[in-house]
């Protein structure tokens, strides 16, 4: 966590985390999939990994390491793809960044009706006022969730929003990766 700010609780430290390596990356990439893990418990039950991922030297105790997943299939919806992970128990969360196009609460009158899925995102790309933001939300198998919000005009460590309920209907997907 080079520029990454200290955050009071471990889920928002690996919320920011997974933020700033995404950031690193670069805007217009797929959506990302993150198993959260125990530090502490990766250090003792999977040394090797522990070490290859920097973290034999004790720093991480108590927090939470997310570590990369496969890629999301291409074209596959993301509530589809969502819907088919069951996680092992050695996974205590997990974490997804997606890009989305947003508009400002004042556009809400401005939709015109009867529109599609399709023809809604259409209207959305072309809105003048349309904000590109990516989200990083990730859950905790008891429900505990955090998100970050980042503007790509506003691109800086500096300006990401943080906080519980930021995306709340992306962040109960990912709880139900968690139910029986």
């Amino acid at each position: 966590m080079s520029n990454t700010p200290m955050a009071a609780n471990p889920l928002t430290r690996a919320v920011l985390e997974i933020d700033e390596y995404v950031s690193g990356l670069g805007w217009d990439r797929p959506a990302r999939l993150f198993a959260l893990v125990d530090t502490a418990r990766l250090r003792s039950q999977e040394p090797a990994l522990a070490t290859q991922l920097g973290l034999e030297d004790g720093s991480g105790t108590g927090g939470l390491t997310p570590i990369e997943q496969d890629e999301i299939p291409a074209g596959k919806p993301l509530d589809e793809f969502l819907a088919t992970i069951a996680w092992p128990d050695a996974v205590a969360g997990c974490a997804l960044t997606v890009e989305r196009l947003m508009l400002p609460p004042s556009a809400e009158t401005q939709v015109p009706e009867n529109l599609d899925e399709a023809a809604l995102a259409k209207w959305v790309a072309d809105h003048p006022e349309r904000q590109e933001v990516r989200m990083t939300v990730a859950v905790l198998r008891d429900g505990t969730r955090d998100s970050a919000l980042r503007l790509r005009e506003k691109d800086s460590p500096t300006e990401v929003l943080t906080g519980a309920d930021l995306v709340p209907g992306l962040a109960q997907a990912l709880s139900a990766t968690f139910e029986e």
